[in-house]
């Protein structure tokens, strides 16, 4: 017989349920035909965030079920076979359900005393909505890599990076933000070493088939995928040397010849995927390179591997640095690439801001293009992870509205986020961060009003994970020595009591 007191939480539960299934039901036969863009635009926000929250209470349920061990009870092996079983859900589902209530569910003590949640940062931002099961399973994915010799405080800063990446992207984006982060967080870690790489690398050309293909696989060392990668950004771009499409553009996408009107009609055209862009990319270099060995330039610079350092990991000649192309080399493999390369410096200001360097000419030069792949490093709209190999030098002010040809008013935007740039609905807007704020000098984002009502102007960060954690490291050791000496006052105030206590002569204990 039940207790008045689980009466009535039953009764309550009952009632949430009751209501939420009036609201799916009203909201099934409501007519939508009379909602403005922006109204459905909202309610698919609001939708979502009804969902992810719903999600939240799944986990409850979930973790309830498991502490109650109502599976076992049922005759089920595991919280996955009463999940496939009781709700029929694939085995992929109920596997990414009893996850992420694992890592973001609210587990209790034998005592019944609550646990901090495995991952307390994107536990919060699933119980408010901001984020679904999807982004708990790539936060969750990336906090496994982490390496265990780093320090508790940094990975406790990972995880509040993660989850905060995970309020403004996608899961996707999320994965990706993680691999960047172990680079930093482990940067000589997991890599086999030097002697491992040369024994690993090669590439494996099979037996050519009797329909006259040849598989071929491998592994490439760092070096040689920097090597690779300004290449195929040249030449696997869409639309281009498609040997599908007789009227495609072949050779150089930079070449002053080039038919822009014909390049852009065959890319609506080209339905090759990505392995097979890269594939003809890889034919037509070939082929330039035995006929004349010029690559020409990519972006008003030459095709090659463009290496970012600062002088500390020069100095030190430890860690990790990034490619104009997206990639992670070691200090020591780009040491050596450097042997034989033209190295250039680039000063910056105390805003991690590239000096003057202006022109008059509407198009940046090559040394402004440098100067901004090595302050900017990509992209610089917030979320987007493009290389600088693909991007374009964005003017902050329309040169056709008088902007300067000016390193401090260009920046890099890749092709897509550089066409969200304009003055109609849905456009974006950008602008420099003023002086005297925070991340001044860097290129801040303004999104529509239907992305983020409250026109925020925000920088990315994707590029700059180095200094985003060092960052988020300080804040987090700032509150926790905050804490240790609230706590340590909160101690002598006691102390002070207790000995007044004595002095006067008083016996209580405290």
């Amino acid at each position: 017989m039940l207790s008045s007191s689980e009466v009535g939480d039953a009764g309550r539960v009952e009632h949430h349920l009751a209501a939420l299934d009036a609201a799916v039901e009203g909201l099934l036969a409501e007519s939508l035909s009379g909602l403005s863009e922006a109204d459905v635009v909202e309610s698919l926000q609001r939708m979502e965030v009804s969902l992810r929250k719903a999600s939240a209470a799944g986990h409850r349920l979930i973790v309830e079920a498991v502490e109650r061990s109502i599976p076992g009870n049922l005759a089920c092996r595991s919280v996955n076979e009463f999940l496939i079983s009781t709700l029929r859900l694939s085995g992929a589902d109920a596997a990414k359900r009893v996850k992420g209530a694992t890592k973001v569910g609210t587990w209790h003590t034998v005592g019944g005393e609550k646990m901090d949640a495995t991952l307390p940062a994107t536990a919060s931002a699933v119980r408010e909505g901001a984020i679904g099961p999807d982004h708990v399973a790539a936060v969750a994915q990336a906090m496994r890599r982490i390496p265990h010799r780093a320090g508790a405080d940094e990975i406790a800063v990972a995880e509040k990076i993660l989850a905060e990446a995970a309020r403004a992207t996608t899961p996707e984006d999320v994965t990706k933000i993680g691999v960047r982060l172990i680079a930093h967080l482990n940067p000589d870690g997991a890599a086999p070493d030097e002697h491992d790489r040369r024994r690993l690398r090669g590439v494996r050309i099979g037996r050519q088939g009797a329909d006259l293909m040849t598989p071929i696989s491998g592994m490439l060392d760092p070096e040689l995928r920097a090597l690779l990668d300004p290449v195929l950004a040249k030449l696997a771009r869409p639309g281009m040397n498609n040997p599908d499409d007789p009227q495609s553009p072949s050779g150089d996408v930079e070449s002053p010849i080039l038919d822009r009107a014909a390049l852009a009609n065959a890319a609506a055209r080209d339905t090759r995927t990505p392995a097979q862009r890269n594939h003809d990319a890889l034919k037509a270099a070939l082929r330039q390179l035995l006929s004349s060995g010029v690559l020409g330039s990519h972006r008003g610079l030459p095709v090659t591997a463009i290496i970012t350092m600062t002088l500390r990991q020069l100095e030190e000649a430890s860690g990790v640095v990034t490619t104009a192309s997206g990639g992670t080399v070691s200090i020591r493999d780009a040491l050596r690439m450097a042997e034989q390369a033209h190295p250039v410096l680039v000063l910056f200001d105390h805003n991690g801001r590239s000096l003057h360097l202006g022109r008059r000419r509407r198009l940046a030069s090559a040394d402004q293009r440098l100067a901004l792949i090595a302050s900017s490093r990509g992209c610089t709209r917030p979320g987007c992870d493009a290389p600088a190999t693909l991007t374009a030098v964005h003017h902050l002010a329309e040169w056709k509205a008088g902007g300067r040809t000016d390193v401090v008013n260009e920046d890099l935007a890749c092709d897509g986020c550089h066409a969200l740039v304009h003055d109609g609905p849905g456009g974006w807007k950008t602008d420099v961060v003023p002086e005297g704020q925070k991340h001044a000098g860097r290129t801040a984002w303004t999104a529509p009003p239907h992305i983020d009502p409250e026109q925020k102007p925000r920088v990315n960060h994707r590029h700059h994970l180095d200094e985003y954690l060092a960052a988020a490291l300080a804040r987090h050791h700032a509150r926790r020595d905050a804490e240790q000496h609230r706590r340590c006052e909160h101690n002598e105030r006691d102390n002070r009591s207790r000995g007044d206590g004595t002095d006067s002569g008083d016996d209580q204990v405290p």
